[in-house]
């Protein structure tokens, strides 16, 4: 088999480092496509941990009037009770 010539080795060795090159930036391209994705991603969780405090706080805002208005009911059931035998009283007294 013969010598490759210097110059065809200058060109092969020329050939492989463009392919390197090509493979480096096709690499550094998918690398910065992935580093966008990731912070796109981030911001995204971001905003779904700020949506999710809010609505926490909503949540306990709600569970807080909720509380406030069952026992606002049990008071107006008592005095329902209350006033409902008041009457029957009054009625019953009225009978005799």
């Amino acid at each position: 088999m013969a010598e490759p010539s210097p110059d065809e080795g200058y060109e092969a060795a020329a050939s492989r480092l463009d392919r390197a090159f090509g493979r480096l930036e096709a690499s550094v391209r998918s690398l910065n496509g992935r580093m966008r994705a990731h912070s796109r991603i981030e911001a995204d969780t971001q905003k779904l941990v700020g949506e999710r405090q809010r609505l926490a706080q909503e949540l306990d805002k709600v569970s807080a009037r909720a509380k406030r208005l069952d026992d606002s009911s049990a008071e107006v059931a008592r005095r329902l009770v209350v006033a409902m035998e008041s009457v029957r009283e009054v009625l019953a007294r009225g009978e005799g």
